[in-house]
């Protein structure tokens, strides 16, 4: 079997950013979107999360799954409330905007755009929104791409797994929201970010999840 260095085509005394960067390349050569296997793509997901552990289990992610594992199981869940990236522009909205998210109230948005849903613990926030009838947009559903990006107004999000996003993209409250867990009563995000410029290169072909709702 080949050693996790040899699958991301690294040498063994790679640096952290050497080995991040081999990821990116190695996910997106291997991702079934581009020709690559499910098989490869897992490998290479294992052989990251090998170099990254030490091959001995992660503290973080560990005290993570610990505290998941504690949730009371009375709680009701998060609430939250969504718009959508993609009318901003048409309302003349930005991102910054204090008063953001009561102008998209006072909107008349439709509820695929704008609207509160409930995300069930130990749910991550995008099977939540799935289970509640919508389809925002994903591709590896692995920590590995950005195209399931959401921008975290209000609440919190943890990150069992992120290989792909900056620190000065997670210091703007951008999570992903294909492994992330509500971990407050109320939330407020915007999702479909696909078009923001900075996360153009951190997204996989996603070509069948490019709609952002169920239906489309």
């Amino acid at each position: 079997m080949d050693s996790p260095f040899a699958v991301l085509h690294i040498d063994a005394d790679a640096d952290d950013d050497e080995i991040k960067r081999a990821y990116r390349q190695q996910a997106k050569e291997t991702h079934p979107d581009r020709g690559g296997s499910e098989a490869e793509f897992k490998a290479v997901q294992a052989a990251y999360e090998a170099i990254r552990s030490g091959e001995t289990p992660d503290r973080a992610t560990t005290e993570f799954v610990e505290n998941i594992s504690r949730t009371d199981e009375q709680d009701p869940g998060t609430h939250v409330t969504y718009l959508n990236y993609e009318v901003l522009d048409d309302h003349g909205w930005s991102i910054d905007d204090d008063d953001l998210f009561t102008k998209a109230a006072e909107a008349g948005l439709d509820d695929r755009d704008y609207g509160r849903l409930t995300v069930d613990p130990k749910e991550t926030l995008l099977e939540g929104v799935e289970r509640c009838g919508y389809a925002w947009p994903y591709a590896c559903r692995g920590g590995a791409c950005a195209n399931c990006a959401v921008a975290v107004c209000d609440g919190e999000l943890s990150q069992l797994v992120d290989h792909i996003l900056s620190d000065d993209l997670t210091d703007d409250g951008i999570r992903l929201s294909c492994n992330g867990m509500p971990q407050s009563d109320e939330m407020h995000v915007i999702f479909n970010l696909k078009n923001r410029p900075d996360l153009a290169d951190l997204k996989l072909p996603g070509d069948r999840f490019t709609n952002a709702y169920a239906g489309d």
